[in-house]
């Protein structure tokens, strides 16, 4: 029994010093870890799933060296930790410290990313730590190392944190292929041993086929080792409220009630220990900023900013300060959502819609991240529909509605960097990874004729080009092992390991010297020398750009620019629609009393007044004629993204009835077809519109799917290597890589129209982008629905912020855009 073992007793005696005790969902753990078993911890933000691994690691130790724990020194690598951010290496490898310490153990604790000196990963690679938090970019540049598998020999447990972060990402495919190398390197040899894989995951909805994944390898391998769920049997309290606005208007329209909100946030913060205010976007993150020191001036000094973008000592700086508890407030975004435990930390501000159950939980999660604690989390709307979500999110939560993370399969892209990185170090023997590979989940089904023509791309450069010297970068062995000879080769390859592609970015510094930040290359090329832009919570204006840095100086300009950074706009997710949805359908009813459903009455009456409420097994579609012109306006409450996909399908299949054409719009609740003429759609052909018959024809038809897919090959085409991005601080600009991109896509379509990465392309536009599987399920809940149709005499309540979203696009300044705004409210309220 664990409980009669010296490493649990001697765990137990520390924890009650401290006044605490395990959790049965811990002592389960750390049972099925001694056992020597396989598995994913499952628990609520806060409740100690880190101490639910690393414990049992620590356990499993003491009782294998009950006498001499204590003096045992140099024991090798013995738990590999694998965290998708940099923050949270920092403090988990302080609760480890804590832990080792009071213990007693000789144990050194580790950290591997892109922040670590090269002095600190040569000490590394000499004398090995027992405890290695790494991330995924920096676990593969380990195996590029020659001689990676010595490193692994002692290692007892690899565990990855926060897997429902890294599942249905390439940086999950990553760790897929890490497990696998790394598992295989420890069962050759001489020392042969077993290495257990533990992933710890908070909320996921598809909690088995996730253990599945990461157990794939090891499942392969040894066909007996099936994983096991450890699942805590806790009830996180979660407190939501939210800020009804005082006057909630029956015309809303996105992003410009938050802000006027701001002043109702300070009594929040005051009354407050220490408050997150995650906005969605580091844009409005900045311009929260301001906006919360110019109404609340004494908050200056106690309130900070935090995202990506910013310099890095400042970001630290941050995190260091909430630990501490010497910050009453920091505005951030998606920077601070994962696993950080900042325990003064004691409310939680959500600033528009998180778009998504699980993300929402996260972030309230932030707040009493403790066992026991009760997370505090308050709804800011930024418009008064938004308020219907906050009721939706209560509800969700009491249902406990998560969202499931899909695992990518075949990226060709991700592989190629892998057998590159392989080559790098030891060199490969196909037929050995061949194997090692297809025990992954996301390469499970890869044919041998697939593996083979990946390794002519990388030894010749493929069927199309062979020609090119630069292309072939490994070589064949006499022996037939695959190897990157070149040091030109070998550093350019190294320099580049990681699946995460963004938009160019460009450094921001003070012409006085200091570096601010970085901001995306497109931002900076629509501005002028002497324009004023925030960064970092400052003022600053544009002096003149040189190669990949805009030097700025410091301005007192009270008005500026608020960059805007590429990708900013999440979309909902398919569980969140599907409450929302069930929201609506209530609305009028409000059977839970829901006091954010008793504040928009006003506005359901109006809507039900001039058109209809949707019900949840109903698609609304209102036809509305204006001085603008003829609105098809539909709901199907399926997020942004899928709306931008049945958008275009539906205009392409009106299309096909009359010739017409359209401008388009969309928000998270439904889309807008404008048109200068009417448009033909009633009882007749309402149904055929949203018809599963020729769906991907007329998908790509319905866009420049060509198009679509050449940028998406841009970001293959650099992870995969075939464009290299340019040496540190002389990056190539993004147009520069579009083109070369474009090329190599134009040369593969001609020469090579089956050519791996460029299938894989069309592929990614198809289910990433137009998420051709959500809209084909979307489409079948549609015609198992009952559509009704109607013809509102004037604009709807819900009509209204698509139709506004449609005039933000028109390229109007924001001034011109808030006045038409409001005098179209003004208009519609005196009706």
């Amino acid at each position: 029994m664990l409980t009669s073992t010296p490493g649990f007793l001697h765990v137990q005696q520390w924890l009650s010093q401290k006044n605490l005790a395990p959790f049965a969902f811990q002592e389960t753990a750390w049972q099925h870890i001694v056992d020597g078993q396989s598995g994913l911890v499952n628990a609520p933000t806060g409740c100690g799933k880190t101490y639910a691994v690393f414990l049992g690691v620590v356990i499993r130790f003491i009782n294998q060296h009950p006498h001499t724990f204590q003096k045992q020194r140099a024991n090798g690598l013995q738990l590999l930790w694998i965290t998708p951010l940099r923050a949270l290496a920092k403090d988990i490898g302080r609760a480890m410290e804590e832990a080792i310490q009071a213990l007693g153990l000789q144990w050194r604790v580790g950290i591997r990313n892109g922040d670590t000196s090269t002095s600190d990963r040569q000490k590394q690679k000499r004398n090995m730590p027992e405890v290695l938090i790494i991330t995924p970019e920096s676990l593969h540049l380990y195996l590029a190392q020659k001689d990676h598998a010595d490193c692994f020999r002692s290692l007892q447990t690899l565990a990855v944190d926060e897997w429902h972060e890294l599942i249905g990402s390439k940086r999950g495919v990553q760790v897929e292929l890490a497990i696998s190398r790394i598992i295989h390197a420890a069962s050759s040899g001489a020392k042969q041993h077993k290495v257990n894989v533990w992933g710890i995951s908070a909320t996921i909805g598809n909690l088995n086929e996730a253990m599945e994944v990461l157990m794939s390898p090891l499942v392969a391998l040894s066909p007996n080792s099936t994983g096991i769920i450890v699942k805590a049997q806790l009830a996180k309290k979660i407190v939501v409220h939210s800020i009804i606005p005082p006057e909630i208007e029956k015309y809303p329209w996105a992003g410009h009630l938050g802000i006027k909100l701001a002043d109702t946030v300070v009594p929040i913060i005051e009354k407050s220990k220490t408050t997150l205010v995650f906005i969605n976007t580091r844009g409005m993150s900045e311009l929260w900023y301001q906006t919360l020191l110019t109404v609340a001036p004494q908050l200056a000094g106690a309130i900070a900013l935090h995202h990506g973008s910013m310099e890095q000592e400042l970001r630290l700086w941050v995190e260091d300060a909430l630990h501490t508890g010497t910050l009453k407030a920091v505005v951030c975004t998606a920077s601070l959502d994962l696993g950080v435990d900042f325990r003064p930390v004691d409310t939680v501000i959500q600033v528009g819609s998180p778009k998504g159950v699980a993300r929402f939980l996260q972030r309230a999660g932030r707040s009493g991240h403790q066992p026991g604690e009760t997370s505090t989390i308050y709804f800011l709307p930024t418009h008064s529909l938004e308020l219907v979500e906050a009721a939706a999110l209560k509800t969700a939560i009491e249902t406990n509605e998560m969202e499931s993370k899909q695992p990518l399969i075949l990226c060709f892209d991700v592989l190629i960097q892998y057998l590159c990185t392989l080559a790098v170090g030891d060199g490969f023997m196909p037929d050995i990874i061949f194997n090692e590979v297809k025990s992954t989940f996301c390469f499970s089904e890869i044919t041998r004729e697939e593996f083979n023509e990946v390794l002519l791309h990388i030894t010749h450069g493929g069927l199309a080009l062979k020609e090119y010297d630069e292309y072939k970068k490994v070589e064949i062995m006499p022996d037939g092992l695959h190897k990157i000879n070149s040091r030109r080769i070998a550093m350019r390859h190294r320099m580049h390991i990681g699946t995460i592609v963004s938009d160019a970015m460009m450094k921001v510094k003070l012409m006085s010297g200091g570096y601010i930040g970085v901001i995306e290359e497109y931002f900076i090329s629509r501005l002028e020398v002497g324009d004023v832009f925030t960064l970092a919570g400052r003022n600053v204006e544009l002096v003149l750009v040189k190669d990949m840095t805009a030097f700025v100086k410091k301005s007192t300009a009270k008005k500026s620019i608020v960059p805007s950074w590429m990708g900013g706009r999440m979309s909902l997710t398919a569980n969140l629609g599907q409450v929302l949805r069930h929201t609506f359908s209530n609305a009028l009813e409000n059977e839970t009393n829901s006091p954010e459903l008793t504040a928009l009455r006003p506005l359901f009456e109006l809507q039900n007044q001039l058109s209809h409420i949707p019900g949840e097994n109903e698609l609304l579609i209102e036809q509305i004629e204006t001085k603008d012109g003829h609105h098809l306006m539909v709901y199907p409450f399926e997020g942004r993204q899928v709306h931008e996909a049945m958008s275009a399908l539906l205009a392409y299949r009106i299309s096909q009835i009359t010739p017409i054409s359209f401008s388009i719009a969309m928000n998270d609740y439904g889309f807008e077809l404008l048109s200068d003429q009417p448009i033909p759609v009633d009882d007749t052909n309402v149904q055929e519109l949203f018809s599963l018959q020729n769906l991907l024809l007329d998908i790509q038809k319905s866009v420049n799917s060509v198009e679509m897919a050449s940028r998406k090959f841009r970001d293959i085409a650099v992870i995969g290597g075939l464009i290299f991005q340019g040496m540190p601080g002389e990056q190539k600009k993004a147009r520069h890589l579009q083109s070369s991109a474009s090329l190599l896509f134009k040369v593969f379509n001609e020469y090579e129209p089956n050519n791996l990465l460029l299938r894989q392309a069309y592929h990614e536009v198809m289910n990433q982008q137009m998420e051709e599987e959500r809209l084909r399920a979307a489409l079948q809940r549609i015609l198992t629905s009952k559509i009704v149709l109607c013809f509102p005499t004037r604009l709807t309540p819900l009509s209204f912020p698509i139709i506004a979203d449609g005039l933000n696009r028109n390229n109007l300044s924001s001034e011109t855009l808030e006045n038409r705004i409001k005098k179209m409210q003004q208009e519609l309220a005196s009706l």
